[in-house]
């Protein structure tokens, strides 16, 4: 197949990038810099601008772009951005596979495109999957328009899956800002540590995302591991795997003091979102359980 990729250099691209071309896939990447290997094509998502055709013969998308979501505060400008930065990436790939679609019919395309189980809002401890309805607070608002800036492709005929994901696992992201802490014997739950984290490692990540440019699934995909865990659980596991003790806890009006909206939002809210569409369809997770995922990830 011919992939193209958005949102490359994060915490998920690299290591998809890589996966697929070692598959023999044709991978091709869009960057917002000047493109420094034969691979990279510049676009201007904030723009809408993407090179003319260059979707024309590419039978998939996998669009991940967008700023990250807990690395500064929520100020006004922050959230515009945070919003604006997934909006516009979806919007673009989806008018552009849309056009690909009206000028050179009769070839299947695929868009799986970024969303994140924010979606759902906080939900405490009730299990939820793809059925469930949207939360009202900041993150589902967003995950709400970023999904619904599909549309274009959709209507074109377009075979569109939301990737709901959650935690990833990986060297990078929130578990390496976490891990220096934990290995110091600094780390400790979240305020009372009853919020859920939907977890998944970055195998699995870029493995479901791999069989779903194949399986015929469309719409909501929660991309988490089968067995969601509380902040509490997830904190006990991390310092297991490290051996080290963690005994700390971050009190919940501390955090939403220094942190506000994101503390409240971000980080003492949570959902036990369970993989129910990837597991209808067939996926197998190679990493099943927390302890499993976290030793392979902080492996070296």
């Amino acid at each position: 197949m011919k992939v193209a990729v958005t949102g490359s250099s994060g915490l998920i691209g690299p290591e998809l990038v890589r996966t697929l071309q070692a598959d023999g896939h044709d991978v091709l990447r869009l960057v917002r810099r000047t493109p420094r290997t034969a691979d990279e094509h510049r676009w201007e998502p904030a723009l809408h601008r993407i090179p003319p055709g260059l979707l024309d013969d590419v039978d998939a998308v996998v669009n991940l772009a967008g700023v990250g979501v807990a690395d500064r505060p929520w100020t006004t400008k922050r959230k515009q951005l945070v919003l604006a930065s997934r909006v516009d990436s979806t919007t673009t790939v989806s008018r552009a596979l849309a056009q690909a679609a009206a000028d050179h019919p009769g070839r299947e395309r695929v868009l799986l495109s970024a969303s994140a189980v924010g979606w759902y809002g906080d939900t405490g401890d009730r299990v939820v999957d793809e059925t469930a309805p949207a939360g009202d607070d900041f993150l589902a608002r967003v995950c709400v328009e970023w999904e619904a800036a599909t549309g274009p492709a959709v209507a074109a005929g377009v075979r569109v899956a939301t990737l709901r994901t959650g935690l990833v696992l990986g060297r990078g992201g929130l578990l390496g800002k976490m891990l220096p802490l934990f290995r110091a014997g600094l780390g400790g739950k979240l305020g009372n540590g009853r919020q859920y984290m939907p977890w998944i490692s970055l195998r699995d990540e870029v493995d479901a995302i791999r069989f779903l440019l194949t399986a015929p699934v469309a719409g909501p995909v929660n991309l988490t591991g089968p067995a969601p865990v509380t902040n509490a659980e997830f904190t006990a596991a991390l310092a297991g795997v490290v051996h080290r003790p963690a005994v700390l806890t971050v009190p919940g009006p501390a955090l939403r003091l220094a942190l506000g909206e994101l503390g409240r939002v971000g980080v003492l809210a949570g959902q036990r979102a369970v993989p129910a569409v990837l597991e209808t369809a067939g996926f197998s997770h190679t990493h099943p359980d927390l302890v499993s995922a976290l030793e392979a990830a902080v492996r070296p």
